[in-house]
């Protein structure tokens, strides 16, 4: 998944990539591996802080604190932006997306990663899911709408899985990737 999430984005050393929703960091990894500098953002102090344990001997990562519709870093900064299984955690999806386009230069490239609309329930407990994955073409139009062309939403061709704490239930939810270019 995150090999065809940077690929999609035709990456190119030596340029400015921010990592929204970083979490422990998947998508920076690949992003420093291929000789970008990366913005890591996240709302949660502590999964900075083991990002930066885990990546302590690396350079070239910039750590900022901060949440879907205020994101700390100035208008058109960014080449490129990634958000990988983000969305469905913020409140207002299509006013998060606006915000990941106000940091992209003309010409950046915004990939999302996330999961296909579901009903398993329990993710909303156990995993802090605000939104039951997205239908495909609504993310085609939140893309549109917030200024970006070229907008493709595809199947990344993986699943997310997750098995229920409390139960038997078990869920396996078909990935999409969505990219544009603003």
């Amino acid at each position: 998944m995150r090999e065809k999430a940077i690929s999609i984005a035709e990456v190119q050393p030596g340029k400015l990539a921010a990592d929204i929703g970083v979490g422990t960091g998947f998508i920076t990894e690949g992003l420093i591996q291929k000789g970008l500098l990366v913005i890591a953002v996240d709302q949660s102090e502590a999964m900075l802080a083991e990002m930066k344990r885990k990546f302590a001997n690396i350079g070239g990562i910039d750590y900022r604190l901060g949440e879907a519709g205020r994101l700390p870093i100035p208008d058109e900064a960014v080449d490129y932006e990634f958000a990988n299984m983000y969305l469905h955690h913020v409140e207002f999806p299509p006013k998060a997306i606006e915000e990941m386009v106000r940091i992209l230069k003309p010409g950046g490239k915004l990939v999302i990663t996330d999961l296909d609309e579901n009903t398993f329930e329990f993710l909303r407990d156990e995993h802090h899911d605000h939104w039951m994955g997205f239908k495909r073409e609504e993310i085609r139009q939140w893309f549109t709408e917030a200024g970006l062309k070229n907008v493709v939403v595809d199947c990344v061709g993986e699943s997310c899985c997750a098995q229920s704490s409390y139960g038997d239930e078990y869920a396996s939810i078909s990935i999409f990737v969505a990219s544009g270019e603003k």
